[in-house]
C-alpha cells in the first residue's frame, strides 16, 4: 500500500467518529490547524533544562529570531548535560502534529557524541512542573530527529525513543531505547516536514515528508534512561493517554519554523 494513501486513510477513518459527536469543539477539533508557535514569542511555552528549575531558560537556549524558534548554545560555558525541552503550555491526547525543522552547523563539542545532529519532539510527556531540577529527561515518548552524517551512510529520521516509557511494536513490548524508522536520510541545513498522528494510548504514526515511516502502539510508562525523577510520577505500566508536547535541546543547533496541531478527539473538560 502506498504510504501516503495509508496516512490519508487513517485520518479519513476518524472523521465519521468525531463529526457525529454532539460535544463542544474548538477550532482544532473541527479539523482546523492551530499554530502552537506564533513566530513572535514563547509566551505559550515552558522551559525545563537539566540542573535548572522549571521556567529558567538558561543561556537563552530557546529563542525567537526571524520568525523561527531557535535552539542555540552561545550562552553556555561547559555543556554539563544541560539537556533541555520547551513545552507547550497544555497537554493533548489525540491529534495530528506538524513540525518543520532543520539542523545547522555549530554542534556543542563537549555535548555527548550521540547528540550530534540529534533532536526531536517529546510527546505524551509528564508535566514539566513535576520534574525535579536534576531530572535529565522527561518521562515521554520521543519523535526523534536526526540529520545525516558526512560518511554517506543512511541515517533515518522520524525515529522513536522511549525515556521512561515503553511501546508495543509488532505485537510485543519493544526492548530497546530507540527504534529506527525507514525514512530517507536528510542533510544539514535541509528543511524537513515531520508529522505525528497520536491516537491517545492506541496507534502512533510517524510521517516524514509525506511518507509513513513508522507505526507502533500502546505507549505506557516503563523502561529506563530517565534519571533523578520523582518516583511518584513514574508509575510503570500506566497507559499514556495524553501529555505535553516539547521541542528538544541536547547539544546541536536546530530551527523550527512551524509547529501546528489539529485535535482528533472530543474536547475534554478540565
Amino acid at each position: 500500500m502506498n504510504k501516503n494513501y495509508f496516512s490519508f486513510c487513517v485520518l479519513i477513518a476518524l472523521i465519521p467518529v468525531f463529526s457525529s459527536c454532539n460535544h463542544e469543539h474548538d477550532n482544532s477539533e473541527k479539523g482546523e490547524w492551530v499554530s502552537l508557535f506564533n513566530g513572535h514569542d514563547l509566551d505559550d511555552w515552558i522551559v525545563k533544562i537539566n540542573h535548572h528549575e522549571v521556567g529558567e531558560n538558561f543561556g537563552n537556549t530557546f529563542r525567537v529570531e526571524d520568525g523561527l524558534l531557535r535552539v542555540r548554545y552561545d550562552g553556555y560555558g561547559p555543556f554539563n548535560e544541560q539537556f533541555g525541552h520547551i513545552y507547550y503550555k497544555e497537554p493533548f491526547s489525540s491529534y495530528h502534529l506538524l513540525v518543520e525543522y532543520r539542523f545547522l552547523e555549530g554542534f556543542k563539542e563537549d555535548a555527548p557524541s550521540y547528540t550530534f545532529r540529534n533532536s526531536g519532539v517529546m510527546f505524551h510527556s509528564q508535566d514539566p512542573a513535576t520534574m525535579p531540577p536534576e531530572q535529565d529527561w522527561p518521562i515521554a515518548v520521543e519523535f526523534q530527529f536526526l540529520a545525516g552524517l558526512d560518511d554517506g551512510q543512511p541515517r533515518p529520521t522520524g525515529n522513536m525513543c522511549s525515556p521512561g516509557t515503553d511501546i508495543v511494536y509488532n505485537g510485543e513490548i519493544y526492548p530497546d531505547h530507540c527504534l529506527n524508522s525507514d525514512s530517507d536520510t536528510y542533510g544539514i541545513n535541509e528543511w524537513v516536514r515531520a508529522e505525528l498522528i497520536v491516537l491517545g494510548d492506541s496507534l502512533i504514526t510517524h510521517i516524514i515528508n509525506g511518507d509513513t515511516v513508522l507505526q507502533y502502539s500502546k505507549p505506557h510508562i516503563g523502561g529506563g534512561v530517565v534519571n533523578n525523577y520523582d518516583p511518584a510520577i513514574k508509575q510503570d505500566g500506566k497507559p499514556l493517554k495524553e501529555g505535553f508536547i516539547a521541542l528538544q535541546s541536547e547539544g546541536h543547533p536546530i530551527d523550527f519554523r512551524k509547529v501546528e496541531i489539529r485535535k482528533l478527539g472530543m474536547k475534554q473538560n478540565r
